[in-house]
């Protein structure tokens, strides 16, 4: 199911009238024009760190409309390329427009046919410059981007991490968390993240993030995926549950010692 525009206009050449409204819309108002932009159908948190062979990344399939938790089975990792794996949260068909964006590109890089291909670092510099560009038009695209991926540099196979917010502001890292999770889930990180960490480690990490926004996040669900990359590619892993607990006294009686609640 799309929920985005199929607008053929490139980021760059977005009309000034607001007129085209991916995941947003535009309302006249008098002589100037007006624009109000609305995010419908939302995702949560990315979850991805770096660890020994390569980059891991993780969220929920849940998309929210509004306040609504409507829809359960929602993709939002995507491979980009030979080298690059894309998670995103905020505006679904938002992120839509970018994957489409994001083909336009690989297709005209795979063109030249120079035997050289973009990389993580390349993506991440791309997408800065079209999330700044849209943020300076006052139509943003919104979403939260996230973007790992390993090439052969000057060094060997270099690991990169990078995300990139809805206004252009941009950083490198070695773990990341977007959302909520950048409340709840980088403090974990901060404190059990290492860059020797096995697969398997990452995975367990990764989990216990995913765990503690299930049990305070209320836009995430029990669906959860996974996806990785190494040299040998990118590896996007089925949806799967995990095993929860719901009988602690506070979930059991949540209202009790609240005065005046319900």
């Amino acid at each position: 199911m799309r929920f985005g525009s199929d607008s053929d206009q490139d980021p760059w050449q977005q009309p000034m009238d607001g007129s085209h409204a991916s995941g947003s819309k535009a309302v006249a108002d008098g002589p100037g024009t007006q624009r109000t932009q609305y995010p419908y159908v939302t995702g949560s948190s990315i979850i991805a760190l770096k660890y020994k062979d390569g980059v891991i990344m993780a969220s929920d399939t849940g998309a929210s409309y509004g306040s609504t938790l409507r829809y359960k089975s929602v993709e939002r990792i995507k491979a980009v390329g030979k080298h690059s794996l894309i998670g995103a949260s905020g505006e679904f068909s938002d992120f839509q427009e970018i994957l489409r964006y994001l083909d336009e590109l690989t297709l005209s890089d795979h063109m030249w046919d120079d035997g050289n291909s973009l990389g993580p670092k390349e993506v991440h510099s791309y997408l800065t410059r079209v999330m700044y560009n849209r943020r300076n038009k006052f139509d943003p695209l919104w979403n939260s981007l996230v973007i790992g991926g390993v090439k052969k540099g000057p060094k060997g196979e270099e690991k990169y991490l990078g995300m990139v917010n809805m206004i252009g502001t941009h950083f490198e890292e070695n773990h990341i968390a977007t959302g909520f999770g950048n409340h709840m889930a980088i403090p974990i990180l901060r404190t059990e993240w290492r860059e020797d960490m096995t697969f398997e480690e990452a995975v367990k990490l990764v989990e216990k993030c995913l765990l503690v926004l299930l049990y305070r996040d209320r836009s995430s669900i029990n669906k959860f995926q996974i996806a990785k990359i190494t040299t040998e590619g990118a590896t996007i892993y089925p949806p799967y549950s995990l095993k929860t607990y719901w009988g602690f006294a506070a979930f059991e009686n949540p209202a009790q010692g609240a005065v005046g609640s319900w």
